[in-house]
């Protein structure tokens, strides 16, 4: 067996390949740039795509809308399986909003023109965001 196989309990291995071989993202390319955005932490600093991670070190990743908070567990170097990456991290995720809540798109009616700023405050106060002071 190669050992970029198997997950390995020692080393460390750059944090986008990690991200990718768990499939926490369905291409390496996607946690390259989700790296280079700002939207991986690794131990609470913004990680570079190169940036080494260990067992034991907490990866924070916003990916499609969505937070995953998980801890390395095990290194693997190459994309494993569905079962086999499972056993690679501790997810201390967020649970995701319910469907009904992340789908809420306001409409405006057809025509009503470009809102004001009293319709913005208005839209922002029913969203839940206090506005920008």
């Amino acid at each position: 067996m190669v050992s970029g196989d198997a997950p390995q309990a020692e080393g460390s291995v750059r944090v986008d390949v990690w991200i990718w071989s768990v499939r926490l993202t369905k291409t390496r390319a996607q946690a390259a740039a989700a790296c280079r955005a700002g939207h991986v932490k690794v131990g609470g600093d913004r990680a570079k795509p190169a940036q080494a991670v260990r067992v034991g070190d907490e990866v924070r990743l916003r990916h499609a809308g969505r937070d995953r908070v998980v801890v390395v567990s095990k290194i693997v170097k190459k994309r494993v399986g569905p079962p086999v990456a499972v056993e690679c991290f501790v997810d201390n995720s967020p649970p995701p909003p319910p469907r009904e809540i992340a789908i809420q798109v306001p409409v405006r009616d057809r025509g009503a023109g470009r809102p004001t700023k009293r319709d913005r405050r208005e839209m922002e106060r029913l969203q839940g965001r206090s506005p920008e002071s």
